[in-house]
């Protein structure tokens, strides 16, 4: 077990995330009384995971892997869909918050040197922006 996050989206639940010895990425949780059997994400992530949770049973984990891009599967309540990719040239360990249902930061250091930062508006993904002190947010393919 190597690179291991967690996050709560609710009373007596705590999620585990974590790169496994198969490069995969593994989760398992607690419920108040128990800790599940470990599941395997899949993907080929090679930086640690970031998570959020946006609301009760909801929540989204991302992943840098080897194409440099920022990958993210995500959890609704009911199932976990599939790998997909956010783009960027990024490299080292992303960092994942949110501050309200439907919002959702993800930052992450590019392979510039930059800090760059896309986020879930409620109804898409808004393109990377370069995060600086003053003047105007550069965008990523």
């Amino acid at each position: 077990m190597k690179h291991l996050t967690a996050v709560s989206w609710g009373r007596d639940r705590i999620d585990l995330f974590w790169v496994g010895e198969d490069g995969a990425l593994w989760h398992r949780w607690w419920d108040g009384e128990r800790w599940s059997a470990d599941e395997s994400l899949g993907g080929r992530p090679v930086s640690a995971p970031a998570v959020t949770a946006w609301a009760e049973d909801e929540m989204e984990v991302f992943a840098i892997f080897a194409d440099g891009q920022l990958w993210d599967r995500y959890w609704d309540g009911q199932s976990w869909h599939d790998w997909e990719s956010l783009g960027g040239e990024l490299a080292g360990t992303p960092a994942a918050s949110s501050w309200g249902a439907d919002r959702l930061d993800v930052f992450a250091p590019g392979r510039d040197g930059s800090l760059w930062h896309r986020w879930w508006n409620g109804s898409e993904w808004v393109p990377w922006q370069r995060e600086q002190d003053g003047g105007p947010p550069a965008t990523l393919p």
